[in-house]
């Protein structure tokens, strides 16, 4: 069973918090809330306006405290610079962003269309790229910040069907470990989470009930993840305890290489 729903520390108290692809009831919302909890001051992006104010009014009724909420579609670079000019303009600064945005699906190679392997890379990697770049244009200024992005373990095993997916989540915790040698030097830390398989609403809608009784027979503990708990390990790597990790990622399963 899963452990119980942690109490909050104050880990992130008064720190200006962006979480990409938020809406919804998955490793995003769930982060953006666990983060609230730990005092951060929260902006929720996500590309369904719907889904994310209804994100928006969930956590305004849970914290007392309504977020900044801005659409934005990682895929547009005017999207992304707009989301982060939105940010500072509201809050004066950011301290810590989180790159949830992802998209999968399954397809063989031989199958695969330029389409479906060009829409994966460039919401999932090149997504991740855009607002990491933009995030670095306003921490180096600022002199610190902390960017988590959302990799997977896919990115290290193989996975029939999964070649555009796997070869984006390999690609993000490349650029995470890139990146967190330029930024080191700006007090800024990169780091990555790496989930195996954390099951929301959602997911279970879109995958059958045998594929997902079969990958939770192969975890450690026989049962997927609460998406909570990965927000857990990312809440971790935006603190202060892990002030001396950089260019890791962290894998939030028994599945690392």
């Amino acid at each position: 069973m899963p452990t119980s729903y942690p109490r909050a520390h104050g880990l992130l108290d008064g720190r200006v918090t962006l979480v990409t692809a938020a809406a919804g009831a998955g490793i995003g919302y769930a982060t953006a809330r666990r983060c609230a909890e730990e005092g951060a001051t929260i902006v929720l992006s996500d590309r369904h306006e719907r889904r994310l104010a209804a994100a928006a009014e969930a956590l305004t009724e849970l914290t007392g405290v309504k977020p900044l909420a801005v659409p934005c579609d990682v895929t547009s670079e005017a999207q992304v610079l707009a989301l982060f000019d939105a940010v500072v303009e509201a809050h004066g600064r950011l301290d810590v962003v989180v790159n949830n945005a992802g998209l999968g699906g399954t397809a063989p190679l031989a199958d695969m269309t330029d389409e479906e392997w060009h829409a994966v890379i460039d919401v999932t990697l090149t997504g991740t790229m855009r607002c990491t770049r933009a995030a670095l244009r306003h921490m180096i200024p600022q002199g610190g910040g902390v960017i988590v992005n959302n990799a997977s373990v896919v990115g290290w095993r193989a996975q029939r069907g999964q070649a555009h997916y796997a070869a984006a989540k390999a690609g993000v915790m490349a650029l995470t470990r890139c990146v967190a040698l330029e930024a080191a030097e700006h007090g800024i830390r990169v780091n990555a989470v790496a989930p195996s398989l954390a099951v929301h609403p959602f997911l279970a809608k879109v995958t059958s009930e045998e594929l997902l009784a079969e990958l939770a027979a192969k975890e450690a503990f026989g049962r997927s993840a609460e998406p909570w708990e990965v927000a857990n390990v990312i809440v971790f790597l935006a603190s202060d305890y892990s002030s001396y990790m950089t260019g890791e990622v962290v894998s939030v399963s028994s599945q690392h290489p």
